[in-house]
């Protein structure tokens, strides 16, 4: 079941205004973000992918998937992305308790920050699995430096129920310059989708003259 539409509604950042959703920008500036990598392949391809177009992006990752895939953590941050926690386990915040969910978020902070430990980049992002975060969980986070991103376009690239060409439209019709943090994963599941979405996305948008920018620790 879906929580959110393809563009998020006002009302719901104004309940949350604690949360980041969009930015403020007079120019034509995408924050591209990814969820639930590091990946082999689809993470490396999307890096790829981005290189073309010279875009930066913001990568989510899974701390499981930093301990298992290293090497293509390291990639991301060779390329000049920004690095968000996105918990260990990718658990849901809704049926976690408090205490549960920060100790599984300080379980990827420590793998990030070591994995991080030669650059200097410094964590501070964090986005909640699934968009479910309570707003004890959201506090706590506060308390630990986080900035808690979450997005104004969704891709549904996760969704085997809907085509390619529907996850590429719900980015396309959903993105305007006031409604720019999109997210999509680079995950296997999302592949499909996201894999089709993405370079059209970049092209489509490079032509109107918009720059693709990774979001600031």
């Amino acid at each position: 079941m879906r929580l959110f539409p393809a563009k998020i509604p006002q009302f719901i950042k104004r309940i949350f205004p604690n949360y980041v959703w969009d930015f403020s920008s007079k120019g034509k500036t995408i924050y591209l973000t990814f969820d639930d990598g590091p990946t082999p392949e689809i993470t490396e391809w999307t890096l790829d992918m981005l290189k073309q177009y010279n875009a930066k992006a913001t990568f989510f990752c899974i701390g499981n998937n930093v301990a298992k895939h290293p090497e293509i953590f390291q990639l991301v941050l060779k390329e000049g992305h920004s690095i968000g926690n996105h918990t260990q386990d990718h658990v849901k915040g809704w049926s976690t308790s408090t205490e549960k969910y920060i100790d599984n978020v300080i379980k990827a902070e420590t793998i990030i920050s070591k994995a991080l430990v030669n650059s200097q980049y410094e964590l501070s992002l964090f986005r909640p699995p699934f968009g479910q975060i309570k707003k004890t969980q959201g506090k706590a986070l506060a308390r630990r430096g986080y900035k808690v991103i979450m997005w104004s376009v969704v891709a549904f690239d996760w969704d085997n129920k809907i085509s390619r060409e529907r996850s590429l439209k719900n980015v396309i019709n959903a993105t305007s310059e006031k409604n720019n943090i999109i997210v999509f994963h680079d995950s296997v599941k999302a592949s499909r989708n996201m894999m089709y979405a993405l370079p059209k996305v970049l092209a489509h948008f490079s032509k109107k003259g918009y720059s693709f920018n990774a979001i600031d620790a």
